[in-house]
């Protein structure tokens, strides 16, 4: 595991990680028992629509789990490889530019990932 700041690239050490590893199961809990909720209750179709929101989440938080990768952090452009909580700054303009531009991919993925999942859960029969 690379343990240091690459630009666009890696951004997060191993506390970090952890972080975004007990976010990405409480993601797929919330996702799993709302689909459970929508299924079984006799609600309006239009309600599955929400499904989008914990997918999406859990989506983003496990690219940031595998690029090892924080897009907040990206976007703000700090990175963070010690303690929880502290973070450095990127000083240099072009890899705070790299950061952003893969955060900003991160989070296009994340949404249309969200999106196919919402339109598949959406029209499932039951």
């Amino acid at each position: 595991m690379n343990n240091q700041y690459v630009p666009g690239v890696c951004n997060i050490g191993k506390e970090e990680i952890k972080r975004r590893k007990v976010a990405s199961f409480i993601s797929l809990a919330i996702t799993i028992i709302l689909i459970m909720v929508l299924l079984f209750l006799p609600a309006n179709r239009y309600w599955r629509l929400i499904l989008f929101f914990p997918v999406t989440s859990l989506a983003v938080g496990l690219q940031q789990l595998y690029f090892r990768f924080c897009v907040a952090f990206g976007i703000k452009g700090v990175f963070n490889f010690e303690n929880f909580g502290k973070t450095d700054s990127v000083e240099q303009t072009n890899f705070r530019k790299k950061d952003r531009a893969k955060a900003w991919r991160m989070i296009i993925m994340g949404i249309a990932v969200g999106i196919i999942a919402d339109l598949i859960f959406y029209y499932f029969p039951l």
